[in-house]
C-alpha cells in the first residue's frame, strides 16, 4: 500500500509542476530569429480584409526569454492587426511580456485592412513594421501591402434598413440594376479600363439597356455576386488582342480576392446570367475565372450569341450552360469544371469552331461537353436541338469519357463533329460509333493526346508533337487562333496555333 501511496504524490507532483506558468527567464538579448525579414500581403482593394499571413519568431538560444514588446511601428493607428501565439494583446497592435521558452518559437498572424489614402500617393503601398522589444536590443520585420483603388458597385440600403434586391428566377436576390446617371459613378453601364470594379450582390442590366466593358477592364465579383441580363436588355464585351503578359486588351472577370493562392480556386463568385428574352450579346477577347457557372444562357431571343476569343477556368459547376440557346463560338477554351465544360440542354442552336473544351475536374463524372434535348421539369420535357456542330475542336478530359449526348427520341436532336480530336472509351451504344456513323461524325481522332503545354496554369497550347497538329480542315478554318496569330494550312484543331507554344510557363 505504501508503494501505491508514494506513486500517487509523485504524480501530483509531476501534474502541478507541469502546470505552473512562473518559468524563470531572462531579458531577450536581440538575437531572434524569423522565417522572413519582409512580410508581403499582396494586393487588396481598399477596405477589402486581407488573408492571413504568418511569420515564425525563433529562440534558438538555450534559456528561456522575455520579450519586453512586440508593436507594431505605427502602433494603436496602424492598418494592420496581428495574433501573438493566439493572444490579441492591445487591440492587435501591441504585447507586452512575451515568454519564448528556449529552442522554441512562436506564431504571429498577420492582416490588414486599408484604405487607399493610407497608400504611398506614388506607389500605393501601404507599410509597417513589427518591432520586437527596443533600444539596442530593438529587430525589425517589415510589412508591405499594395492597396488597389477601384469602382465599388453594391445594393443600396433601403429606408427600412433592408438591402435592394431584384428579382432573379422569381426569387428575391442581394442586388441592384446598374444606372446609367448615377450620383457617384456616373454611366454605371458602361465599364472602363480607367479602374478595376468590384461587385457586390448581383448587378442588373435593365430591360432594353445594353451593358458595355470596354477593352482592358478589369471586373471583380464578391462572394455570392455576378451579372443579372434582363429580358430585352444586352452585353458587349469588346476586348481585343494583347501584346503582353499583362493582357492589357483582355476583359477579365473573377473573384475579388488577389493574392495568388485563390488565383486557381473554382466557385469564388456566381455566374453571368442571361435571363430568358436576353438578346443581341458580343463577346469577345474574355477571360473568366473562378466562377460556379461561368456564362448561363437561358432562352435568349432569336438573335445569335457571338462567343469569340475567350477563356473561362476553374469554374465549381459549367464553364458555360446554355438552356434553348443560339451560340455561334469561335476560338473559345474551357478548362476545368465540376459537371461540364461546356453543357447545352434543352435544345437550341450550336456551332463551334476551333475551341478546346477539357476538363480534369477529379473525383466525379463531369464531361468537356454534354449535349441535351431535354430539361427535369421543364414543361414540355424536350425542346428540339436544332443544330450542335463541333469543327476543327479539341474535346479532351480526365474521364474516359468526355463527349455526353441525352436524348429525348421525341423531339429533334441534330449534331455532328467534324475533323475534332475526341477522348471515349469503346462503346456498342449506336450514338457513339464515330468511326463508322458519318452522318455524325468525321475525321474523328479518338483518344489520342493533344499534350497541352501545363493544364494546372490553364496553358492549353499545343505544340508540333500534338495529336491535334495539322489535323484541322481548311474548310472551317478561322484565319486567326485566340491570341491573333495566324493559322496556317492545314491548321491545328482547338483554339491555339502551335506556333503560340509557350517555352517558359
Amino acid at each position: 500500500m505504501r508503494h501505491y501511496f508514494v506513486l500517487f504524490i509523485f504524480g501530483i507532483l509531476l501534474i502541478a509542476s507541469s502546470c505552473r506558468t512562473d518559468f524563470d527567464t531572462v531579458a531577450s538579448s536581440g538575437d531572434l530569429k524569423f522565417s522572413k525579414d519582409t512580410v508581403y500581403l499582396d494586393t487588396v482593394f481598399k477596405n477589402i480584409g486581407s488573408s492571413t499571413y504568418n511569420l515564425k519568431v525563433y529562440n534558438r538560444g538555450k534559456d528561456d526569454i522575455n520579450i519586453p514588446i512586440i508593436q507594431l511601428k505605427n502602433g494603436l493607428n496602424s492598418k494592420y492587426r496581428m495574433t501573438v501565439d493566439g493572444m490579441n494583446g492591445n487591440n492587435g497592435k501591441i504585447f507586452n511580456n512575451i515568454t519564448l521558452l528556449a529552442k522554441d518559437s512562436l506564431y504571429i498572424f498577420i492582416e490588414t485592412t486599408a484604405d487607399i489614402t493610407d497608400a504611398n500617393p506614388v506607389d500605393f503601398l501601404y507599410t509597417d513594421e513589427i518591432q520586437f522589444d527596443s533600444g539596442s536590443n530593438l529587430q525589425k520585420v517589415a510589412l508591405v501591402t499594395l492597396i488597389q483603388d477601384a469602382v465599388f458597385l453594391y445594393p443600396k440600403q433601403n429606408p427600412d434598413g433592408s438591402k435592394e434586391k431584384i428579382q432573379i428566377d422569381g426569387k428575391d436576390a442581394d442586388g441592384f440594376f446598374l444606372d446609367e446617371n448615377d450620383d457617384t459613378n456616373g454611366n454605371e453601364l458602361l465599364f472602363t479600363n480607367d479602374k478595376p470594379y468590384v461587385i457586390y450582390g448581383y448587378a442588373g442590366v435593365p430591360e432594353n439597356k445594353t451593358v458595355t466593358f470596354e477593352a482592358g477592364s478589369r471586373v471583380h465579383f464578391h462572394d455570392n455576386s455576378g451579372l443579372f441580363v434582363s429580358n430585352k436588355a444586352s452585353l458587349q464585351i469588346n476586348g481585343n488582342v494583347s501584346t503582353t503578359k499583362n493582357l492589357e486588351n483582355e476583359v477579365i472577370f473573377e473573384g475579388d480576392r488577389l493574392e495568388p493562392e485563390y488565383s486557381d480556386v473554382p466557385g469564388q463568385w456566381n455566374s453571368i446570367i442571361f435571363a430568358d428574352g436576353s438578346t443581341n450579346h458580343f463577346i469577345n477577347h474574355l477571360t473568366l475565372k473562378n466562377a460556379k457557372i461561368g456564362l448561363d444562357i437561358r432562352n435568349q431571343d432569336a438573335s445569335t450569341f457571338q462567343i469569340k476569343n475567350t477563356q473561362i477556368y476553374d469554374c465549381s459547376n459549367y464553364g458555360i450552360l446554355a438552356q434553348n440557346a443560339k451560340i455561334n463560338g469561335e476560338n473559345i477554351v474551357i478548362n476545368y469544371a465540376g459537371l461540364a465544360a461546356l453543357s447545352c440542354v434543352y435544345g437550341g442552336d450550336y456551332k463551334f469552331t476551333h475551341c478546346t473544351f477539357n476538363n480534369t475536374w477529379s473525383g466525379g463524372l463531369q464531361f468537356a461537353v454534354n449535349l441535351s434535348n431535354k430539361l427535369d421539369g421543364a414543361t414540355p420535357e424536350a425542346n428540339p436541338l436544332t443544330q450542335a456542330t463541333f469543327n476543327n475542336c479539341i474535346i479532351y478530359g480526365s474521364n474516359t469519357n468526355e463527349f455526353n449526348l441525352d436524348k429525348n427520341a421525341t423531339t429533334t436532336f441534330v449534331f455532328q463533329l467534324n475533323n475534332c480530336l475526341l477522348k471515349f472509351g469503346s462503346t456498342s451504344n449506336p450514338d457513339y460509333q464515330f468511326g463508322t456513323d458519318t452522318a455524325h461524325y468525321n475525321a474523328i481522332i479518338l483518344n489520342e493526346n493533344p499534350k497541352f503545354f501545363n493544364l494546372n496554369l490553364n496553358k492549353l497550347n499545343i505544340d508540333n508533337t500534338s495529336a491535334a497538329f495539322a489535323k484541322g480542315n481548311q474548310a472551317y478554318i478561322i484565319p486567326l487562333d485566340i491570341i491573333g496569330s495566324a493559322r496556317t494550312s492545314p491548321p491545328d484543331l482547338g483554339a491555339y496555333q502551335n506556333k503560340d507554344f509557350p517555352k517558359q510557363p
